[in-house]
């Protein structure tokens, strides 16, 4: 199949429409060779060194570099261009042209200093789970692409993404994880976080569940270190990053739709419901403070369907009226 130059550009973006992301995805998994145009585009791409370029004016500039390193030969040396060097000088700007039009390929695939990359991607309205070379797991959200090597080299773990994604990192304290994005990174030891950052997005922010992460802005804007149940948040506009207290397990309950819950009170519920599904919940002066709930509550389509799981758990009784939620006790 075939993948217009211009589509390729909008993936990147992140303006394509589903089928054209689903597209683009099939024509890099066709071949090798694909994959390494594909990941040497994005790279230029994300380094702002993509110039959308005519073939012509490729060769052009490709015949001007060459005549221009001909000149600059050894002063006094002359060189005769008879018509079969002249050929040979078409042919060697042709040969240019691929390499522009294909993003130095065969350099990126033979140097050594590159492992072969992977990507992964997600449409609206789909999510995706993932294993890692290492056994880590990672679960995309809609709209997201994620980069990664096929095999993470010595003493380093680095991916890029574009999106968010849910990550299990598993622990290896000699070869650090390092997550990438166009505004900043997030870089661990071994850890659960949700991390979103979108090319076009106004913030970008990471929550952690478990463990430690270092999150450093791309711009200068400073570094900072989370302990479980903190956020940070950077505004890409005014370019200034802020930490504070968040209930991490709903920032990144999209992965899997589960909450663990350990003795959590019905105000501790009836709080995390309010954030699931946008309604303000009122509780009875009766509610018992002392009736507790451990274990794992599952999202559901709508709140009534968690209430009715609710009510014989805990033992309360409720009612949805305009849009407002009222609990009261159940004894």
């Amino acid at each position: 199949m075939k993948i217009s130059y211009e589509t390729i550009m909008r993936f990147f973006r992140n303006e394509c429409t589903p089928e054209e992301r689903r597209a683009v995805m099939q024509w890099v998994n066709e071949s090798e060779e694909h994959k390494a145009f594909f990941f040497k585009w994005e790279e230029l791409f994300h380094l702002g060194k993509m110039h959308e370029m005519s073939d012509e004016m490729i060769l052009q500039e490709a015949e001007n570099k060459l005549e221009a390193r001909i000149h600059t030969e050894e002063e006094g040396k002359r060189l005769k261009i008879h018509g079969l060097w002249e050929k040979g000088l078409k042919y060697a700007a042709a040969i240019a042209v691929v390499a522009a039009v294909a993003g130095l390929a065969a350099w990126y695939l033979s140097s050594g200093q590159h492992p072969e990359m992977l990507t992964a991607s997600t449409g609206s309205g789909e999510t995706q789970e993932l294993v890692l070379p290492d056994n880590s797991k990672v679960w995309l959200n809609e709209n997201t692409t994620l980069t990664y090597p096929k095999k993470f080299e010595r003493g380093k773990r680095e991916l890029h993404l574009n999106g968010e994604a849910y990550f299990e990192v598993s622990k290896d304290k000699h070869k650090p994880f390092r997550v990438c994005s166009k505004s900043m990174n997030v870089q661990v030891l071994g850890t659960k976080f949700n991390f979103r950052s979108m090319d076009k997005g106004k913030t970008a922010e990471a929550s952690l569940i478990e463990g430690e992460v270092r999150v450093e802005g791309n711009n200068n804007e400073g570094a900072i270190t989370l302990t479980p149940g903190q956020k940070v948040e950077l505004n890409l506009r005014t370019r200034q990053m802020k930490v504070s207290q968040t209930d991490a397990v709903i920032d990144a309950v999209w992965h899997d739709g589960l909450i663990p819950l350990d003795q959590a009170d019905v105000f501790r519920i009836a709080d995390i419901l309010e954030k699931l599904y946008g309604m303000d919940i009122i509780l009875a002066p009766d509610i018992d403070r002392t009736n507790t709930y451990s274990g794992v509550l599952q999202k559901k389509e709508t709140i009534e369907e968690v209430l009715k799981i609710l009510q014989n758990t805990i033992h309360i009784n409720y009612k949805i009226y305009q849009g407002t939620v009222f609990i009261s006790s159940g004894k």
